[in-house]
């Protein structure tokens, strides 16, 4: 039986399949081993496509050889093998992005909420001018000057207090001191 020549597939047996399988199997199995560069997976990829061949042998119509039509069955199996895997290793990359992202967020949002907690807490037990002073110069952004003025105290006073604050705040916070500083810095309704 000649290969080559334009044949029914539908007309092929076992034992001409078998021969056929024999006859093309080591050179497609080479074939895909130089495209994907993995013997296992060249012998996987040729495999599943003499299975396909045989399983829809009746719906097939092979205009060109047979020999033709195995090496580009192969050829497109390899390159659909190949782009799937792409597609694979992006999206792990992109689900191991956005869970690292996710993850971080919602830490920070922890962190960021735990601090607002402890810190509305520790502004409530510091003295009221003293508090008023604190929230008038970090959350108002007012100077010293503005705040002595507003407050009808001295500027010398208004320094005090703020000291006498940032040391107490220091203390109750000091396991969220360097948020706290992160916070104040990057954002200005911080406390809202």
């Amino acid at each position: 039986m000649n290969l080559t020549q334009t044949i029914p597939i539908n007309t092929y047996n076992d034992q001409s399949f078998e021969h056929l399988f024999k006859a093309h199997y080591k050179a497609l199995h080479a074939y895909a081993n130089m495209i994907l560069k993995d013997l296992d997976l060249a012998e996987e990829i040729v495999q599943n496509m003499f299975l396909r061949f045989w399983e829809k042998r009746d719906l097939l119509n092979v205009e060109t050889s047979i020999k033709a039509y195995l090496y580009k069955s192969i050829y497109n199996d390899s390159l659909n093998y190949l782009k799937h895997e792409k597609v694979k290793v992006k999206y792990q990359d992109f689900t191991k992005n956005t869970t690292s992202e996710l993850s971080e967020s919602a830490a920070a949002k922890i962190e960021l909420t735990e601090l607002q907690f402890n810190l509305r807490i520790a502004l409530n037990e510091l003295p009221e001018q003293c508090r008023t002073i604190f929230q008038m110069s970090r959350f108002e952004e007012l100077k010293y000057r503005e705040i002595a003025e507003q407050l009808g105290i001295s500027i010398k006073t208004v320094e005090n207090q703020m000291g006498k604050a940032l040391k107490i705040l220091r203390l109750k916070l000091v396991d969220f001191l360097i948020l706290f500083l992160i916070g104040m810095a990057h954002y200005k309704d911080f406390i809202n």
